[in-house]
């Protein structure tokens, strides 16, 4: 077995990712040097320039998506405040929901949250056990009161794809409003928001978009009126007792996170100068090494769509008769292997999966990731499983 002195192989990009380029970090250093005044509080020069960061960042976020108008976007710390900005400040008393069995914790219990308190409806839509859904079903569920679909474009458990086109395609078609949760999506797969008819779009900066911990954000269709979760100050019309109205500073309460939405800015403008299908390309193409190696692993069952299906690059899987805390701790303890193990804040996937019992070990790679990191971790398994009499 390996030792501490081993370099680490990270394989939690799902989480988050790890190591950012050095433009991010670079950026973030520069922004608190010479850029840290308040934002939009002040018209000296350095207030100004620190406007300048979050405007730049809301431009180069809306060359990514396709986003019209910048102002469109509000920037929220992570993927979870925006989509419980979309979700509380959307729904309404009586109204019903439908959304899918793979989502994350921060759109169920936001919905459970609104069933207890508001009397909401929500259909949770099955999917199979690699996380497909079936659109029949989707077609299914809707009711005369359903105001919203929730989908997220890619299961942080299975890596599944969720096909946003057609399911906008049927909301669009009822006059219902679709919320996508890009939590895996956004900066790894193509998302167009107006060519794919999305909504309002929840996306976090620390994941594919290779910024700082603390950034995100939602896109805001301007046909969508939002009741803002935050009231308070935003540097405009401050004698007036009611939020403005006009965006992004209705949604955007507070000062805003200067430095790190600097290094988003650097993330993304490395996004786009890599191409979303370059890095897509890498990431299948290094998720499908994985899973051919971990095939050869007895007593191992991969979760998710089979090789050579599109996916993203999350490879969640099990070891019959190994616990996965056990098996991440071996791995992290003996190989310097981060991996993520447990329920992945997703309990209704891993009932489609079948693993609701045990959790799993996921293994998610980055732009970063080599095929000789997934190659160890093939190899770790093997060792671990042999010790293990299997």
């Amino acid at each position: 077995m390996g030792n501490g002195e081993q370099p680490l192989i990270y394989l939690d990009h799902a989480a988050t990712s790890w190591p950012k380029p050095p433009e991010v970090t670079d950026a973030v250093v520069q922004a608190m040097l010479h850029d840290a005044a308040n934002p939009g509080r002040g018209s000296h020069a350095m207030a100004v320039r620190a406007s300048r960061v979050l405007f730049d960042t809301r431009k180069q976020l809306a060359k990514l998506f396709n986003i019209k108008n910048p102002n469109d976007i509000a920037f929220a710390s992570n993927t979870t405040m925006a989509l419980n900005m979309a979700i509380k400040g959307w729904v309404k008393p009586g109204d019903h929901v439908i959304t899918t069995s793979v989502e994350h914790n921060s759109v169920r219990r936001p919905l459970y949250y609104l069933e207890q308190t508001i009397g909401i409806q929500v259909t949770y839509v099955e999917g199979d056990e690699r996380g497909n859904i079936n659109m029949d079903d989707v077609a299914g569920a809707i009711q005369s009161n359903t105001t919203l679909v929730v989908a997220n474009h890619s299961s942080n458990l299975l890596g599944t794809i969720t096909p946003i086109d057609k399911i906008a395609e049927l909301t669009k078609s009822k006059g219902i409003k679709l919320l996508v949760d890009a939590a895996q999506s956004a900066g790894i797969l193509p998302v167009d928001v107006r060519g794919m008819g999305i909504d309002l779009l929840a996306f976090p900066g620390h994941k594919g978009l290779l910024g700082p911990q603390g950034t995100g954000g939602l896109y805001i269709d301007p046909q969508v009126d939002l009741v803002p979760m935050l009231h308070g100050g935003t540097g405009s019309q401050s004698e007036a007792r009611e939020q403005p109205q006009v965006r992004p500073d209705k949604y955007e309460a507070g000062t805003q996170n200067t430095p790190g939405l600097a290094g988003l800015r650097a993330g993304v403008q490395y996004v786009l100068n890599e191409t979303v299908q370059n890095i897509h390309n890498k990431e299948w193409t290094l998720a499908q090494r994985m899973m051919e190696g971990l095939t050869t692993v007895p007593g191992l069952k991969l979760l998710g769509p089979k090789l050579g299906e599109q996916r993203t690059g999350i490879v969640a899987f099990v070891v019959d008769g190994i616990d996965p805390s056990e098996l991440s701790f071996i791995l992290d303890q003996h190989y310097r292997i981060a991996v993520r193990a447990g329920f992945h804040c997703t309990p209704l996937a891993h009932a489609c999966a079948g693993t609701s019992a045990t959790g799993a070990v996921r293994a998610s790679v980055g732009l970063f990731t080599t095929e000789e990191e997934v190659d160890v971790l093939t190899k770790a398994m093997r060792e671990i499983t042999k010790n293990y009499g299997l």
